[in-house]
Formats: structure tokens, sequence, C-alpha cells
């Protein structure tokens, strides 16, 4: 993964640049907390997350909440789930992470993004 100080996200698609975007799906953008990382001593980006947040427990959103992030409108879709590739980075990790994964999301609204934008939860 590529620290980027901007990114574009893409309506029903995710962030520009990214192998893993994909139109249509739910699994657009990754969301993963930096005090998840951190309790798992774990660098932001090792676990190829797009947006790494602070103070912002990802894991406790819900399907269908919306967050304002810079220019960009995502939907919470669901929990990520770890996958067996997770292991090649520690023996363990996945059953570590298990739950503390982070959050898939759609892109609703395009827009730029940029680090250090806030993340607003809207009604």
């Amino acid at each position: 993964m590529e620290e980027l100080h901007e990114a574009l996200a893409i309506e029903d698609w995710g962030l520009q640049g990214c192998a893993h975007a994909r139109g249509g799906g739910p699994r657009q953008i990754l969301l993963v907390d930096l005090e998840t990382l951190e309790s798992l001593e774990l660098s932001p980006g090792i676990i190829r997350e797009n947006i790494t947040t602070r103070g912002l427990n990802v894991n406790g959103l819900k399907p269908g909440e919306c967050l304002r992030v810079g220019e960009a409108l995502l939907e919470v879709a669901m929990p990520c789930t770890p996958c067996g590739q997770i292991e090649a980075l520690r023996p363990g990790l996945r059953k570590e992470i298990r739950g503390r994964r982070g959050t898939l999301c759609r892109v609703l609204k395009g827009g730029k993004i940029s680090q250090g934008d806030a993340i607003e939860k809207i009604a």
C-alpha cells in the first residue's frame, strides 16, 4: 500500500487507482482505525485498508450508516472478514483480528478525500 495525501473517491466504485475498487458491490472502501492497528502492533496500511481513522471505532459502525469523508459520502456496508492472506503478516493474526478487521463501505457520492479530513456521521 502507498500512503497518499489525497485520493479521489468515485461514486459506486471506490478509490481511483485502487486495485480492489469494483463497481456495484459493497467492498469499495475499507476503513480501519489506528487504535486497532496499534493494539495489534501493526503499521497503517499493512492490512491493506484504504483509510486509516483515528478516534472513530469503525468496528462499531452499523450497515446503512453514512459518513462524510472530505467531499465524499460513504455508506457503511458490512464488517470486513479477515481472509487467509492476513496470516502471511503474522501467524495467528487472522484469529487476533477477527471482529476488528474494519468496515467496508460503498461510495454514494464521489469526491476528494485528503489526509486529515474529518469523518462525520450523517443522520
